[in-house]
């Protein structure tokens, strides 16, 4: 061991002596002081900005975490650039020796070969330790710059940053063995690397080889670590990597002091890459993998709700299928096919619930199909006169698959029915007998969030309680099939992630000219009818509410006469007239409510809520005889909401306030209310908008937590689901902009001109002696 040390300190000395150790090591602590100092110079000045024109505390949002949205950057540009200095200091490890004819003093000496190579090796990673130091000083300034700092976030980063060091060093030692020309072993180097970082992305469509080829994969192997997850697979990974090269070069060396037929070395090879890969390999099953989700928020982690239902599955198999369609009407496809199997379906998507349940079965069933009712049927424009198959093989010839790998239509429906899923991309979630479909989203992330599986799984494990939504028609209500300005198709749509139809609840439509209300029957919605409700239609529902059903009732000016009969049961009328903001930014329709207290009653998805845009909004006023418990949700801005008598026209000049026409100017409005009661042993809750535009789907998007928690409350909290979120601390910096001007200053330029000095007078001494 002491032998090893000597060389490594040997090299270490060379190093130090060498101008291109001191250009990399200031090269990489400019491109680390600019990845931190000018974000952290722009956030203070931010913040700075926000405080100064605040009423109240401000902090930066609580989902928001300042060290990883700091560090991320810190961390990301230090390993973007490791490819171009790790072969720069690398390249003369061996070759160096071999050129100067030092090798063969090395080979007559008493070390042994392995410590040779070990102390070389040793000496490099010393070194750069130095940057993993540089690093390390700058994460020691940030932990002064941020209140709360996330600690756990900087020492995984650090781990594996510095693990991806010492991987890069061993593929250099060995490429320096190679080569007695220095610059042919810096390129080899980047070669390597270059090889493994994209090898993950070949031959992932042929099942025999995709495992191997992406294990052997460096791309994003310390991203986990980057954000604040330890994962032993890529530790172990890292490992190996460095144990192959090391031991290559050993093997490369001695190949040169010994006569051995090639077949040996070869074999010598061989064996080591199947020891690595082997432990690395069988290391990287979901089964024998561990997590550490260093952060303090555990960001990284899903929701504890999430991990008591994955543990209630219990020993019992999880079956999920993928069905994937070639032609889906979703650029979402290529997602599910088999080449992006390992980086996006089971990495991105899956991974986080192995974590707690490694035996989760897999299965994949590719297909093709058009049904021309439910789904897009726009392939039969694009090759017109063919049929199902034949457009089938043009798209598979086109994006270079086998056709025969799909299912046909015939045999697909024979084991799925998908037309109601518009055969589209989904999976299939088996437990107990039982099924359940998890959809895809038309959207960037395409895959479902921790909500969209929350609701399934419970599907699943409570069977019994399925709860079923009705939305009133035949007086021209809101339809939940347009998809215009105006519909509410995005309340149910499949393929939008917030449609509370992925979120656990049977959406189904009801008509009470023809219909009875069914006794499955969990919330029924009333959305705005523009028709007078007849009597057998109000006798209906007025029965309904007396036997204590739950109601989610939406109105809109205009239309008052229509509901006010209805909600005089309630003992709540709409105010006659429309509600009125007038700014000189906006139309005066457009009111901006604020949340009450009781907001937070609704389910945890409204907690934090505290402003809701309302456009063409009634007001809410209570009757003296009602026999609920009447509490406002939201209110109209203080002395800036008045209610305008008569028609309003909002592409003229602003609208004055007349009492003599009606106009009504008062403290405030109530815009929405809750109603509740017990009765028959349970609690009854009826949800009052005087609005039906505010989540109609041009807005829905801007108010889905409203919208979302006043469903978990007609549903007793039961769907959507509710989840928990650690919120994070470090939120505040304890910086002034004067302050991060500074730290710019001195580590940008005064520090670095401070190496440059030192290291400009070492190598003069040096020369000189």
């Amino acid at each position: 061991m002491r032998l090893i040390i000597k060389i490594a300190r040997n090299e270490l000395r060379y190093l130090f002596y060498s101008p291109i150790a001191w250009i990399v090591l200031l090269v990489f602590w400019v491109m680390i002081a600019v990845a931190y100092f000018n974000p952290l110079h722009d956030m203070a000045n931010f913040q700075e900005i926000m405080i100064k024109n605040s009423n109240s505390k401000w902090t930066w949002p609580s989902t928001k975490s300042l060290t990883g949205s700091l560090f991320g950057g810190v961390y990301t540009t230090a390993v973007s650039y490791l490819y171009l200095f790790i072969p720069l200091l690398t390249m003369g490890l061996v070759s160096r020796e071999k050129n100067t004819g030092a090798i063969r003093l090395l080979y007559s000496s008493p070390a042994r070969l392995r410590q040779i190579v070990l102390g070389k090796y040793l000496g490099i990673v010393l070194y750069l330790l130095l940057q993993v130091v540089i690093v390390g000083m700058v994460m020691v300034v940030g932990a002064l710059n941020i209140r709360d700092e996330d600690y756990g976030l900087f020492l995984s980063g650090l781990l594996g940053f510095y693990l991806l060091v010492c991987t890069y060093s061993a593929i250099g030692l060995f490429m320096s063995a190679i080569s007695v020309h220095p610059v042919i072993s810096g390129i080899g180097t980047f070669m390597i690397i270059f090889v493994l970082d994209r090898i993950g992305g070949l031959w992932q469509q042929y099942d025999f080889i995709r495992d191997l080829t992406w294990f052997l994969s460096l791309q994003n192997r310390n991203q986990k670590m980057i954000f604040g997850l330890i994962v032993t697979r890529d530790i172990v990974y890292f490992m190996a990597i460095a144990f192959i090269f090391v031991s290559f070069t050993i093997i490369k060396l001695r190949a040169e002091r010994e006569s051995k037929p090639w077949y040996i070395n070869a074999g010598r090879y061989i064996l080591v890459m199947i020891l690595a890969l082997s432990v690395g390999y069988i290391t990287s099953r979901p089964v024998l993998t561990g997590y550490w989700d260093t952060t303090a928020a555990k960001k990284n982690t899903i929701s504890t709700e999430l991990q008591k239902m994955i543990k209630a599955l219990g020993d019992s198999t999880l079956e999920v299928t993928l069905y994937v369609n070639l032609l889906s009407r979703t650029s979402k496809m290529a997602r599910g096919l088999p080449e992006a199997r390992n980086p996006s379906y089971l990495t991105s998507f899956w991974e986080r619930y192995l974590r707690f349940k490694p035996d989760i079965k897999f299965n994949y069933v590719y297909f093709y199909d058009i049904d021309p009712q439910s789904s897009d049927s726009s392939w039969y424009h694009i090759y017109p006169g063919k049929t199902v198959q034949q457009i089938a093989a043009k798209v598979a010839e086109r994006s270079e698959l086998d056709l025969d790998m799909f299912k046909t239509p015939e045999q697909i429906r024979k084991l799925i029915d998908l037309k109601s899923e518009g055969n589209r991309m989904v999976m299939q979630l088996k437990y107990r007998g039982r099924t359940e479909i998890l959809r895809t989203m038309d959207d960037v992330e395409c895959w479902p969030d921790g909500s969209n599986m929350a609701s399934v799984l419970k599907r699943l494990l409570e069977p019994d309680k399925i709860f079923k939504v009705y939305f009133l028609t035949g007086d021209l209500e809101r339809d939940i099939h347009k998809v215009g300005d105006r519909g509410y198709a995005a309340h149910t749509a499949k393929s939008i992630r917030a449609s509370i139809a992925n979120m656990g609840l049977d959406v189904d439509t009801l008509n009470l000219n023809v219909q009875d209300v069914p006794a499955d029957v969990a919330t029924l919605v009333l959305a705005d009818p523009v028709m007078n409700l007849s009597a057998a239609v109000q006798k209906k529902i007025e029965g309904y509410i007396a036997a204590g059903g739950n109601m989610l009732i939406l109105g809109k000016p205009g239309k008052q006469y229509v509901l006010n009969p209805l909600l005089r049961q309630l003992g709540v009328q709409l105010m006659s007239g429309q509600l009125v903001q007038p700014t000189y930014d906006e139309t005066p329709e457009k009111v901006v409510c604020l949340t009450t207290p009781y907001i937070d009653t609704l389910s945890f998805l409204t907690q934090g809520l505290r402003g809701v845009g309302m456009p063409f909004v009634a007001g809410l006023t209570q009757l003296n005889d009602s026999i609920y418990k009447f509490r406002p949700l939201l209110l109209g801005l203080p002395g800036k909401t008045w209610l305008k008598a008569g028609d309003l026209v909002i592409d003229s000049t602003l609208p004055p306030f007349n009492p003599l026409a009606g106009d009504i100017l008062r403290d405030t409005f109530i815009t929405s209310a809750q109603l509740r009661r017990n009765i028959r042993q349970k609690e009854q809750r009826i949800i009052l908008f005087g609005s039906a535009d505010f989540i109609s789907n041009l807005r829905i998007a801007q108010n889905r937590d409203l919208i979302a928690g006043a469903y978990s409350h007609l549903t007793y909290n039961h769907f959507p689901v509710q989840l928990s979120i650690i919120l994070s601390k470090d939120i505040l910096l304890t910086i002034s902009e004067q302050g991060a001007y500074i730290e710019r200053i001195v580590f940008i330029w005064v520090l670095p001109g401070c190496i440059l000095l030192a290291g400009t007078i070492l190598l003069i001494r040096r020369k000189r002696q």
